[in-house]
């Protein structure tokens, strides 16, 4: 019981950790997508409020609509960049609604607002490599049911949406099967490689012409109209006044080229989306922002720091359950395979998908990854510690009651000493799996070393990617050195002999 006192207590402190606002100093939180748009646009308004002189934070890269969507009800975020189509087909789907006043409707009933068009329509679309639709005179997505052999890849999002590829396969009709869901920005990797043959495009994105793309007629009219907007919660216009009315500039200001030709600098010329947000704003709205950029050592240092919080807090809480759980596992062997069982189960589960299962208990940010790591840290700390006090010898506990030591003395001065080795070696294997899973937690809006891979991948750059990698790999080598020495620290060279001698 004080073991699960103790580790709610270290999960509410590192689930509450906050910065306090200046007094009197309005705050907002942006949010963005995984994708180059949505970070310019995330850019872009956090650029405008912070004019007004309001505390600006802007979470990047969030991991999917439904992340920002949920995070926005809940009020962890204020505004972030959405798009009509995905309100109505997404997430308000089963609503039916016919035109934007409709749509207002809907999100007020949930505390929420949208703005005016910012004035661009990136729509789905379908592409294929110039050259091979021309080859197979395909131009349109009903010419696509002549030829069953062609290798599709889509967004995973673009997999499961309403108006997504069940939908699209139905209304056209189409009789293609070999059909993989991967990220958005790795689908043009394989479109040029040859590994796929056709996958799903936003209208605005700059890969269209630098991969030589050609863009299927919706001759059908499939894919309603995706208006860029600004989803924003309904108290802002009382929190923030004056920095909504600086956002809200952005409404009809972004053409369709202009968006175009954002992400190209953003994805094709590597300027970073600050950048290219503070000068879009300058030349279109005469906004001037300071854009200050981070040296590589401070950057790994911050994700680092964010890195060793989430596994720290999420490794030492485990150890608090876990161990209790072994020890109750190993004397009570039915309950004990019970107990297994269950943090056998949780570990099955995908750590994406557990992620996005706690943003509806915990937000987003800190709190659901830690959760989650905490969660796969149980099984080997469980499995380590009922092993290695099974495995003491019989004659070791015969001659414990010999003695007539009470059984929390035998606990504490026997059994778990000798079962030492073992169970700092499940404590070891949790906390590498925890360096590596940890990555993900900037799906959610944790940081870590995670959010330098994510943009890497997004904007192709190997050197993003690595200075994420990299760290992770060498934390993850230490940590496993570390708990070495802790062994050989702590634990006798005659146990250390006799658990190895036992494990061979």
């Amino acid at each position: 019981m004080r073991a699960w006192v103790v580790v709610c207590c270290l999960l509410a402190s590192a689930c509450g950790r906050s910065s306090a606002p200046g007094e009197g100093t309005p705050t907002v939180r942006v949010g963005s997508k995984k994708f180059t748009e949505s970070v310019i646009l995330g850019e872009a308004v956090t650029q405008l409020a912070r004019s007004t002189g309001a505390k600006v934070t802007h979470r990047r890269e969030l991991g999917g609509t439904a992340v920002l969507w949920e995070a926005l009800r809940r009020g962890e975020l204020d505004v972030y960049p959405e798009y009509t189509g995905t309100l109505r087909q997404e997430l308000l789907s089963g609503r039916h609604l016919p035109d934007d006043a409709a749509l207002r409707e809907a999100l007020a009933e949930s505390g929420l607002r949208m703005s005016e068009p910012l004035g661009f329509n990136n729509t789905y679309a379908l592409g294929m490599k110039e050259a091979e639709a021309q080859r197979l005179g395909i131009r349109s997505i009903s010419d696509l049911k002549k030829h069953p052999e062609l290798r599709f890849g889509f967004s995973n999002e673009f997999m499961d949406r309403a108006d997504g590829w069940p939908a699209l396969r139905s209304r056209y009709q189409l009789p293609q099967r070999d059909v993989r869901g991967l990220d958005h920005d790795l689908a043009y990797r394989g479109m040029e490689s040859g590994a796929l043959q056709l996958t799903d495009l936003y209208s605005t994105d700059a890969e269209i012409l630098a991969y030589g793309l050609r863009v299927l007629e919706d001759d059908l009219h499939h894919f309603p109209a995706y208006d860029a907007v600004l989803l924003y919660r309904d108290d802002l216009a009382s929190r923030a006044p004056d920095a909504l009315s600086a956002m809200l500039r952005l409404e009809g200001r972004v053409s369709e080229e202009d968006m175009v030709k954002l992400n190209a600098q953003a994805r094709l010329e590597r300027v970073p989306e600050g950048r290219v947000a503070a000068d879009f704003l300058g030349r279109a709205l005469g906004v001037t922002s300071e854009v200050r950029g981070e040296g590589l050592v401070s950057r790994v240092w911050k994700r680092t720091r964010e890195h060793l919080f989430l596994v720290g807090v999420s490794l030492l809480g485990a150890v608090l359950l876990a161990v209790p759980l072994g020890v109750v596992a190993a004397r009570r062997p039915r309950l004990g395979r019970g107990v297994l069982g269950l943090t056998g189960v949780i570990q099955t589960v995908p750590s994406l998908a557990l992620l996005v299962v706690m943003i509806p208990l915990l937000g987003i940010g800190s709190r659901p990854a830690i959760a989650a790591l905490f969660l796969y840290s149980l099984l080997p700390i469980v499995r380590n510690t009922a092993a290695g006090l099974a495995g003491i010898p019989l004659e070791v506990r015969e001659s414990a009651e010999a003695l007539g030591l009470p059984a929390r003395a035998r606990l504490w001065r026997i059994d778990l000493p000798m079962a030492a080795p073992s169970i700092l070696a499940g404590v070891q294997t949790a906390a590498v799996i925890n360096v590596g899973t940890a990555t993900l937690g900037a799906l959610v809006g944790a940081g870590g070393y995670g959010q330098p891979i994510l943009t890497g991948i997004r904007l192709d750059d190997v050197r993003l990617i690595l200075e994420g990698a990299v760290p992770a790999a060498a934390l993850a080598l230490l940590a496993s050195g570390l708990f070495d020495g802790v062994e050989r620290l702590v634990v006798p060279k005659g146990l250390r002999l006799g658990a190895a001698a036992r494990s061979r």
